[in-house]
């Protein structure tokens, strides 16, 4: 005769329910509120064109747009991260939330190019503020093992692939209502994520310590300088005098943020992470990696839109493909990590995403989206998928849970930082290659030209297509030809710099390895 069930089984199988339903809803918020900082890097694109006629902006000037809010959130991303473990990370977590919902709904009341650049810029500070504590309470609400790699996976995947859902949501939002919504969108959003968090999450445990201001500072405006420095090459040459100075400012404030650094007790960027072969490899390719990406997406949505005449939504569906191989990419990679290490996907990804630019820099006027850019795109999502999850988990192996926070914060930051470095770096690449393509296409339009197109040329300065297709598109070819060099470049450093220890193996199988560096 068998025996009953005890009376403490049913309580224990519903106990690993809940807390693995705890764990599942924890991860939503964390994850969404990830989605919606991302996502809003590539929302805004597809309404670039929008904005440039809405509120005056240049073609070259338009990057700040996009710049504003990276700068500034890769420059305080260390300031975010150092807040959640000094004051705790659910609390910095919700803060920042609604920071950006704030900043958001500002950004979409702007009236002229200087407030909607401000309220990028604080859009930017609750993003690192929010960010870097979302990544840190992965490591510290799931064990090392599986499950953080699933989590991690989760995590890494809607960093990759937010820029793609971004450009669709954008789309229809400018389709259907205006540009303004692709901001406005985050503020119902931000306030849900802010309800939850303390229904779902739970306070991370506080570790002493203070604020490193003067990094924070110096770090950020140094990085300001500098890309003010490449778009104001683009604009004005690389003898102006103000691009001249703006570099030479740059230089000043990273080489005082470095002093800064080294002298500190609690520095914002703990400079003894960089003693890890891994970890400062991994940095490396995320730098690279990023201004690749930032690119792509910025020059693609001018690209589909001003040349092949796409609609804002139908620019938003060209980029869905993105989401589902980024996806299947990260899945591939968190599935096979523990069994061959993070390696082969970090070279393999380098080396597609540089595939797939490589193959970008062959579209002209005379490209079709189904011909020319959705095989290069699928390639470079599926490299970049590859990529993510690889860096994410490397970035924070073996981290002591005191620094959790500033080593989740340095590996956005280099994120961002490389995005708006690279960004600014492609769009001079883009200024030189069109105005030189602008001193082959003039004559010719002038040669074909009708009297009212003369004049309306030399009243506005403004060719008209195909001549300015010509130009665009020119200029766009030679910025993916550089981006491709980034990405080879994010490849090579993996090939060199990492290194695969049988203890990283352990943490990725969810066995014990040697205590955190």
């Amino acid at each position: 005769m068998t025996s009953g069930p005890r009376p403490g089984s049913v309580p224990q199988t519903t106990g690993q329910d809940s807390r693995s339903r705890g764990s599942a809803m924890a991860l939503l918020v964390i994850a969404s509120c990830q989605l919606m900082v991302v996502l809003d890097i590539t929302i805004v694109n597809i309404a670039l064109p929008h904005i440039q006629r809405s509120l005056d902006f240049s073609t070259t000037s338009l990057s700040w747009v996009v710049s504003a809010y990276t700068l500034t959130f890769g420059g305080l991303l260390l300031l975010g991260g150092r807040a959640g473990d000094i004051l705790g990370r659910r609390r910095v977590f919700v803060f920042g939330v609604l920071l950006f919902a704030l900043a958001s709904l500002l950004g979409g009341l702007a009236q002229n190019p200087g407030q909607l650049l401000a309220a990028r810029a604080l859009q930017g500070m609750g993003g690192a503020i929010a960010s870097p504590t979302s990544l840190a309470l992965i490591s510290t609400t799931f064990r090392e093992g599986p499950d953080r790699n699933r989590a991690f996976g989760v995590f890494a995947a809607v960093s990759a692939g937010g820029g793609a859902i971004g450009l669709l949501a954008g789309g229809i939002l400018v389709e259907w209502l205006n540009w303004r919504w692709v901001l406005f969108v985050n503020v119902p959003i931000g306030l849900l994520i802010a309800l939850a968090a303390p229904r779902w999450i739970k306070e991370s445990e506080r570790h002493p310590g203070h604020f490193d201001i003067t990094g924070a500072l110096t770090s950020t405006v140094g990085m300001v300088l500098l890309v003010y420095g490449f778009i104001r090459a683009a604009q004005d040459g690389w003898r102006d005098a103000l691009t001249l100075a703006s570099f030479g400012a740059a230089v000043l404030a990273l080489g005082t943020f470095v002093l800064v650094e080294r002298r500190s007790r609690q520095p914002i960027t703990p400079l003894h992470m960089f003693a890890d072969r891994n970890r400062a490899g991994t940095y490396g390719i995320m730098l690279c990696l990023a201004a690749a990406m930032f690119g792509m997406f910025f020059f693609l949505t001018l690209f589909v839109q001003e040349v092949l005449g796409f609609s804002p939504l139908r620019a938003g569906l060209a980029f869905l493909p993105v989401s589902a191989v980024i996806a299947i990419g990260a899945g591939l990679a968190s599935r096979l990590l523990p069994v061959y290490g993070p390696k082969p996907f970090m070279v393999g990804g380098g080396l597609l995403a540089a595939a797939g630019l490589a193959w970008l820099t062959l579209t002209d006027v005379h490209s079709t989206y189904a011909g020319s850019i959705l095989g290069p795109m699928l390639v470079f999502s599926l490299g970049m998928g590859m990529e993510f999850v690889s860096l994410t988990l490397m970035a924070l192996s073996g981290v002591r849970p005191a620094e959790s926070g500033a080593a989740s914060g340095l590996l956005n930051a280099t994120q961002q930082v490389g995005g708006s470095l690279g960004l600014s770096i492609l769009v001079t690449v883009f200024g030189t290659a069109s105005t030189s393509e602008a001193e082959k296409q003039i004559p010719r339009f002038l040669e074909q030209a009708t009297v009212a197109e003369r004049l309306r040329f030399q009243r506005t300065g403004e060719l008209p297509p195909p001549w300015a297709d010509e130009i665009l598109a020119h200029g766009i070819s030679a910025a993916f030809t550089t981006a491709a060099v980034f990405a080879a470049l994010a490849a090579l450093v993996a090939v060199v710099a990492i290194q695969v220890r049988p203890s990283d193996l352990r943490r990725l199988q969810g066995g014990m390895g040697p205590g955190p560096v």
